[in-house]
């Protein structure tokens, strides 16, 4: 067995150290200060990362595959038509949201089904849309927000209807 001594010249600098091992240092010592920081890592990523508002709907059927399709005072004229919807409050679960923007706008009871649509391509609003069906309830409209309502089938909506309500009846979503 032989040992091989390799001589530095004083006229040579050193042999650069591997840039593998100075990733492998680096990404230690990130590891270790991220430790340090774990009382205030929340604020930081809150700091840090983008904040979303979202809005969640229900794309809400009788027993007869009808969809209950609703005129929002608050839309823009032309395109009041749509499903029932909502923003979800803080830590609110969003199948939770469905259920109460039904309920607040309707009186109607509804249990959240899938997830049918998830859309994070809007500038800080974040669309998610639940199938559910309806349990029950007395059709009250909340005269605030609510103009009508309909059951309407599939192939019936309304003319005015939001544009991203048309897939989301016909089931042509997917998130």
């Amino acid at each position: 067995m032989s040992t091989h001594v390799r001589r530095v010249s004083r006229d040579r600098p050193a042999p650069a150290a591997h840039p593998a091992g100075t990733v492998h240092r680096v990404r230690r010592l990130l590891t270790r200060l991220w430790r340090l920081l774990r009382p205030v890592q929340s604020r930081l990523m809150w700091l840090v990362n983008a904040k979303f508002v979202v809005g969640v709907t229900g794309v809400v059927r009788d027993d007869e595959g009808r969809v209950l399709m609703l005129k929002h005072r608050m839309w823009a004229p032309g395109r009041q038509w749509g499903l029932p919807s909502g923003f979800a409050h803080k830590g609110e679960d969003f199948r939770q949201t469905v259920v109460r923007e039904v309920r607040e706008e309707t009186g109607l009871e509804v249990a959240a089904g899938r997830l049918v649509m998830l859309n994070s391509g809007l500038r800080t609003r974040l669309e998610v849309a639940y199938e559910a069906r309806l349990l029950g309830g007395e059709l009250r409209l909340d005269p605030f927000e609510i103009l009508e309502a309909r059951w309407c089938r599939p192939d019936e909506l309304p003319e005015d209807v939001q544009p991203v309500c048309r897939p989301l009846v016909r089931g042509e979503t997917a998130p």
